[in-house]
């Protein structure tokens, strides 16, 4: 479906009667990356970000009512960029809207948010084997960097 043949389409903050909206599609997003976190955590960290904008700020695309995407950029203080930046956790499309520019949009509106907070700069990252997402983020500037990201996960046990 391409933009112009696309009905109305507007993107919003997440307030908290879009919270299943957005949890359900941010759930399908880890889904596809064979990340299952649990529902009520997601809701969780979605709530929390809700009420405290010092988190950093959710976005919900919708094409006329239909949930059709979700992007998450969280705040943090950085020494490396002397202040606060944001990292884009998640941008989301659902499969069938993919192709249809919902993805820069969010993308557009990720980064005007970003600039309007002050935010130095947005990190992300790409997940190995959805690659196909790179010539956005080269569109909308952002630089490829030459690291390597570890993790660690903590058990609550």
């Amino acid at each position: 479906m391409s933009l112009l043949s696309m009905p109305s389409l507007s993107i919003k903050t997440v307030e908290l009667p879009d919270l299943d909206a957005a949890v359900a599609l941010f759930d399908a997003q880890l889904r596809e990356h064979d990340i299952i976190t649990p529902v009520a955590d997601l809701r969780d960290v979605a709530h929390a970000v809700i009420g405290d904008s010092s988190h950093g700020f959710l976005l919900l695309a919708l094409s006329k009512d239909t949930p059709v995407g979700v992007a998450y950029a969280a705040s943090h203080l950085s020494l490396e960029h002397g202040g606060m930046i944001g990292w884009l956790e998640e941008l989301y499309v659902t499969p069938r809207w993919r192709g249809s520019g919902i993805g820069g949009r969010l993308l557009t509106e990720v980064i005007a948010r970003a600039q309007k907070l002050n935010w130095r700069g947005l990190e992300l990252e790409v997940v190995a084997g959805h690659e196909r997402v790179v010539p956005l983020y080269l569109r909308h500037a952002f630089q490829p960097l030459s690291r390597n990201r570890f993790c660690r996960i903590f058990s609550n046990e």
